[in-house]
């Protein structure tokens, strides 16, 4: 259990580190692959996306639906990444605290 004397003693540093790790986030760059690399995203530590890699293979205009789930698939696959490097950014702040609720990507100005 989290003792909240110890977050507001706390409370100055984490702020300082937090705003820190915003500034490292905007230069996370992850890759997010579906179909086996047919589809490649890639996406910032703001959860946007910056680039779409589609091969020509997947181009089939009889079949768009299956691009369409690639590109969707590709997409929750790089947020993900960006999830746990967030989260790999954040260990040392919250030092393993479990803070009920704390939604990390919110926290940090993602979704």
């Amino acid at each position: 259990m989290v003792n909240p004397f110890d977050l507001l003693k706390n409370a100055q540093s984490i702020q300082g580190e937090l705003q820190k790790i915003q500034e490292e986030l905007k230069d996370i760059s992850v890759v997010g692959s579906s179909g086996g690399g047919i589809v490649n995203v890639t996406m910032n530590g703001a959860f946007q996306l910056t680039a779409v890699r589609i091969d020509p293979i997947a181009v089939d205009p009889r079949d768009v639906p299956m691009l369409q789930d690639l590109i969707v698939s590709a997409s929750h696959d790089a947020q993900k990444r960006v999830q746990e490097a967030i989260k790999e950014k954040m260990g040392p702040v919250l030092q393993g605290m479990n803070i009920p609720g704390l939604n990390l990507s919110g926290l940090l100005g993602g979704q």
